[in-house]
């Protein structure tokens, strides 16, 4: 299982909104919430300019981090992250301790590829449209992949892809489609240009006028 992320945090023991506000605006910390495993939940103070940088990367979201709380570590996965509304400011952070033998379930980006060569775009004209941008999978920590690729090359005009479309690396599951196959939603497809439309459309009302003007032609010329 290995870590590629380390985070460095200290307990706290004050609650509620007023000493977390304290902890933001004074400290420049954020409150955090580390629970999961068999331990009971813990709360933790986190460097804000840290976390800040180290959201710059999407592999901090769907990798393993090494959570040293008071230079002890645990090894956690990010749930949730609470973000300011108007400002560049994380208010609140939950993290989920991982064991190396216990799946966990979490959430991974899809990686689109092959886009600029897609048949249905290159040769189609039609416009790629996504449905998801990141899958709910459940593995081994060893297993988690950092991101999820989709290859669109083949992808004709008017073709969906659903989930079950995705190559899941070994040991990874989709959560959906552990639920059935009436659970394998639309990941992406390859739609018609409205240009394209329009240009269907006004054919055959070119070809009906065309043919209106010979048949003119013609009575003109039997008069």
């Amino acid at each position: 299982m290995s870590t590629d992320f380390t985070l460095h945090a200290k307990g706290r023991e004050d609650t509620g909104k007023g000493a977390s506000r304290r902890l933001r605006r004074l400290a420049g910390e954020i409150p955090a919430i580390v629970y999961g495993g068999k331990k009971d939940p813990a709360r933790i103070a986190l460097i804000h300019k840290d976390v800040m940088k180290a959201l710059e990367n999407e592999a901090f979201y769907s990798h393993i981090i090494a959570l040293d709380i008071d230079g002890k570590s645990e090894d956690v996965i990010v749930k949730d992250v609470q973000r300011h509304p108007a400002k560049s400011i994380v208010l609140h952070m939950d993290f989920l301790r991982v064991s190396k033998n216990t799946k966990l379930q979490t959430r991974v980006p899809l990686h689109f590829i092959n886009e600029e060569s897609c048949v249905g775009v290159k040769l189609g004209g039609g416009l790629i449209a996504h449905s998801m941008t990141e899958l709910e999978i459940m593995c081994l920590p060893a297993d988690l992949p950092e991101y999820l690729e989709v290859d669109m090359a083949e992808v004709e005009i008017g073709q969906t892809l659903h989930i079950s479309d995705i190559k899941l690396p070994k040991g990874v599951e989709s959560v959906a489609l552990s639920h059935g196959d009436d659970h394998d939603l639309p990941i992406a497809a390859v739609n018609k240009s409205k240009a394209k439309d329009e240009d269907e459309e006004a054919a055959p009302a070119a070809d009906a006028g065309a043919g209106e003007a010979d048949s003119s032609a013609e009575e003109a010329s039997e008069e």
